[in-house]
């Protein structure tokens, strides 16, 4: 698909729809979700386990065959818990795993296919035990990038980026650039350099969601009911 052919009236219904599944399928199964919650497709959104708890304008986006999957071990010896904070954003394929505790703090970008686990799940003498856990921190405006492995017992400080396919099993400083199996630290942040965090694209929230809305207008605007059903009947070359 080159553009999106739906009319504007049913991209509306779709987005009235996703609030609903979320109000119903995604908000009670978590100690906490805050205002404004942006998920795309919740339905790939699984999450297992308690407690879970997040934040304002958490944006989380997931598809069919990159689901994203939030989940806790509480047992008599492992109490897992999962706290992400405000402006956290969570591309299709994330992973975030606990049986000790992730914190995640505000303004975060986790990238697709990431994986955060705080335990090993397997000891490795005895393969039939969940293993060693220990907490992940993962500070205010860290980027965790495509594909990378965060594992237990890391601190990841304040606006840090974390390379692509990446391996963390030590801690990294705040505003450092690591990369590497395992990471290390291949530069530092420059701090003459301002850094724009994303709770600056929600400082006036109802400003944002009208500008989304007016280009939702103005991009589907002139498609059809007819057209629409049209492409999926029978979709043509530069569809």
């Amino acid at each position: 698909m080159i553009r999106d052919h739906r009319p504007y009236f049913i991209k509306k219904l779709y987005l009235t729809f996703q609030r609903a599944y979320i109000r119903r399928y995604i908000r009670p199964q978590l100690a906490s979700l805050g205002t404004h919650p942006i998920f795309m497709r919740p339905w790939y959104v699984e999450i297992f386990g308690a407690p879970i708890r997040i934040g304002n304008f958490a944006t989380v986006i997931a598809a069919a065959d990159m689901k994203v999957r939030i989940s806790v071990w509480r047992d008599n010896t492992y109490a897992g818990k999962i706290s992400i904070g405000d402006y956290v954003m969570l591309c299709p394929g994330t992973r975030v795993s606990s049986a000790a505790a992730i914190s995640i703090a505000d303004n975060c970008m986790i990238a697709a296919h990431a994986y955060l686990t705080d335990c090993d799940w397997h000891d490795v003498y005895n393969r039939i035990a969940i293993g060693k856990a220990k907490p992940i921190r993962i500070e205010k405006n860290v980027w965790v990038g495509d594909s990378a492995i965060v594992c237990k017992g890391v601190t990841i400080g304040a606006n840090s980026v974390i390379g692509a396919g990446a391996v963390v099993v030590n801690d990294i400083p705040a505003n450092a650039i690591a990369a590497g199996n395992p990471a290390r630290v291949v530069r530092q942040l420059d701090p003459a350099e301002r850094l724009t965090t994303r709770d600056q694209w929600f400082a006036d929230p109802n400003k944002l969601f009208a500008e989304i809305d007016q280009l939702d207008r103005d991009m589907l605007g002139k498609n059809s009911l007819g057209h629409w059903l049209r492409y999926l009947i029978s979709p043509r070359k530069g569809d």
